[in-house]
């Protein structure tokens, strides 16, 4: 189906809008793949909240431009689909990754981040990132382990008196 030019201007108004507030971006090609895959591609995509879309090359050159997506353009070609990570920089990576497992048609193209355009074999490497909530947990671990560690050494005399005295007591009603 064709589209007009009012519908194109809508769908790169909409794509340079995304693609403006991403942290990274997927480009992979799906040629071969069924209907109901790439309809289960894009209900996983949304629940992981990664933004995808399939848009024709020109139009995806047109949107990316002016962004630090737009490192991209020289390598769109053939059929591909864009996913743009919005909240997690890894997020769209792991989806495509994920995703490929299942269905060898998924062909990862490109992958950038930051403006710095990275061949496909980067996918795993963005794929491994840690989450919000893992790099969270991870920051809040390191900081906790030397006042853990504080703690410890303080109340370590304690303890070992404690002992001691249990030890004694225990001699003591050995020989009684």
């Amino acid at each position: 189906m064709a589209l007009n030019l009012a519908e194109k201007k809508h769908i790169v108004a909409e794509v340079a809008a995304v693609a403006a507030g991403a942290h990274s971006a997927v480009a992979a090609g799906y040629r071969g793949m069924s209907v109901s895959a790439l309809t289960e591609l894009r209900v996983r995509a949304r629940t992981e909240g990664v933004y995808l879309r399939v848009v024709k090359n020109t139009l995806a050159r047109r949107a990316v431009e002016g962004t630090a997506f737009q490192c991209m353009q020289t390598g769109l070609a053939g059929p591909l689909l864009l996913a743009f990570s919005r909240e997690d920089p890894g997020a769209a990576a792991r989806l495509v990754k994920d995703f490929s497992r299942q269905h060898e048609q998924l062909k990862t193209q490109l992958v950038s981040v930051g403006g710095q355009l990275m061949d496909a074999s980067a996918l795993d490497r963005l794929a491994s990132l840690p989450t919000r909530e893992q790099a969270l947990s991870q920051m809040l671990a390191v900081m906790k382990a030397p006042i853990a560690q504080f703690v410890r050494t303080l109340a370590a005399p304690q303890a070992k008196l404690a002992r001691t005295l249990g030890a004694l007591r225990e001699k003591k009603q050995a020989t009684s």
